[in-house]
């Protein structure tokens, strides 16, 4: 009931003039962010954090927000109409969103997605009202050693559940954890990799890292595959016909759940609730030949895992200050920037921004809801604008943000050089993601350690005298070991089918 009545009372804060005029601003990039091939919500949420500097910090947070969940809805359109996923998320939505377009029922195909996301993200938000609060309460007994713990898992599961091979992940994740360390130490006040160089006493920017790593190497990787764009098919009939109505409600009550869960989990993406989503729809069909030709179940269930999702990802990232998600990491970043850190003492300390935002939430869904159902075709007719075009525009808008953020043009020479390394970095596989979330988490492990350290005077192994600390780590080397083991038996079996053939 506390929840209930703290959530009324930023309904107030939400439905300010300002606070709503930022939401819709939030919503509408986001779904232009999704609609635009060659973006995605990390690319966008990172190029657009310097517009937020002079915001203030609950405006700032509403827009990026739905930047977010609004790019979610918006990669849904492209998928549907020109077989063209907006963002990762929505390529399931490929498979049997466009033959439904082929078939002539683009609108049913966009309406029961834009109604399965609309549910999946209410009731996501509806969670974390409810598991937030108790859970922000339980956190507060947490000392630096079960922090630094549960930073620890957090972090090996990034490792383990993101990329193709462990041992790129693990590289991705070192790489983000010796940037973390450049700048002064924390205890003693000694530079550490700064080489002499005033820039490098305060450390990386994380705007600048996230601007280049994802919204830079997006446009290289986007220019050289040549994206053209072709014309999308007329929208008519958004709803299903009543027959499909009640096995697509049973598929987005499915999607709903299953993607609430996946965000709880840290180190998952927003890939891969739609794909778990679609194998369960189509494992538990009557007639599973009918996926991959127009089911609707097959659009149902993973657009509403892949909105489900995004409400689950925020549980960690306001309750624990753990970012679960590529996106979740720079909006902990852009919290950091606005002189909020997440955690359990969020919730105490500053109430009204919290219930502000999650308010805000409720009223970005409604907000999609009515721009996607009438206005899906007028969305489609954004692909058609050039991409030689956009991608000059984006750039710009890259540099600016990143001289505005010191006026320095050191941050941006670091943000081409990073875009350089995320480029080169997904052309030979290396996830990104682990760089951003290791780096942002470095700093608050290196805390929690050394914090832990002078408690036990030194010793380190005291860490596994506690309950809850020890059975973090000992959880966290499981998880690792278990992640090596499957990766070399990945290769292994890879090595075998090359030499039988």
């Amino acid at each position: 009931m506390d929840s209930l009545g703290f959530l009324l009372s930023g309904f107030e804060t939400a439905l300010t003039w300002q606070n709503l005029v930022f939401c819709l601003v939030g919503v509408t990039v986001g779904m232009l962010v999704g609609v635009l091939p060659g973006l995605g919500p990390s690319a966008g949420t990172a190029v657009l954090i310097p517009l937020t500097f002079a915001l203030e910090p609950i405006s700032a947070i509403v827009m990026l927000s739905g930047i977010y969940y609004g790019a979610m809805y918006g990669g849904t359109i492209t998928s549907v109409l020109i077989n063209t996923p907006g963002e990762a998320s929505s390529v399931i939505t490929c498979l049997d969103g466009h033959p439904m377009a082929k078939q002539g029922r683009a609108g049913t195909a966009l309406g029961i997605s834009a109604i399965g996301s609309f549910i999946g993200g209410t009731f996501s938000i509806l969670g974390l009202v409810l598991v937030g609060p108790p859970l922000a309460n339980m956190a507060l007994k947490f000392g630096p050693p079960e922090f630094f713990a549960l930073m620890l898992l957090g972090m090996t599961m990034v490792i383990g559940l993101i990329g193709k091979s462990i041992i790129k992940g693990m590289m991705a994740a070192v790489f983000g954890l010796i940037l973390a360390l450049v700048g002064l130490d924390p205890v003693t006040g000694i530079p550490r990799f700064a080489f002499g160089q005033p820039y490098l006493m305060d450390g990386f920017d994380f705007v600048v890292i996230a601007m280049g790593l994802f919204g830079l190497s997006e446009i290289l990787i986007s220019a050289e595959q040549n994206l053209k764009a072709e014309k999308p098919p007329k929208v008519k009939g958004l709803l299903p016909s009543r027959e499909e109505w009640m096995p697509s409600l049973k598929s987005i009550g499915r999607g709903t759940g299953l993607g609430f869960l996946i965000g709880l989990i840290p180190g998952t993406n927003s890939v891969i609730p739609p794909i778990l989503s679609y194998s369960l729809e189509k494992k538990i069909a009557k007639d599973p030949s009918r996926f991959g030709k127009g089911a609707i179940e097959g659009v149902a269930g993973p657009e509403t895992a892949n909105n489900s999702f995004c409400g689950g990802a925020l549980i960690p990232l306001f309750t624990l200050g753990i970012p679960s998600s590529p996106t979740i990491a720079i909006l902990l970043g852009a919290f950091i920037m606005h002189g909020l850190t997440p955690g359990p003492t969020l919730f105490k300390e500053n109430p009204d921004f919290v219930w502000g935002v999650i308010a805000s939430m409720f009223i970005g869904n409604l907000i999609l809801l009515i721009m996607n159902l009438p206005m899906a075709g007028l969305w489609a007719k954004v692909t058609m604008i050039p991409f030689k075009l956009l991608f000059p525009i984006i750039l710009m808008v890259l540099i600016a943000g990143t001289y505005t953020i010191n006026n320095s043009l050191w941050d941006v020479g670091a943000m081409l050089v990073f875009g350089l390394i995320g480029y080169i970095f997904k052309k030979v596989d290396i996830p990104i993601a682990p760089i951003v979330l290791t780096f942002v988490l470095g700093a608050l492990m290196e805390n929690s350690l050394m914090q832990s350290l002078t408690i036990f005077e030194g010793d380190f192994f005291a860490l596994f005298k506690r309950p809850l600390s020890g059975t973090l780590l000992v959880l966290s080397i499981v998880i690792l070991l278990l992640s090596l083991i499957a990766g070399f038996r990945k290769k292994k079996d890879f090595l075998a089918s090359d030499i039988d053939m």
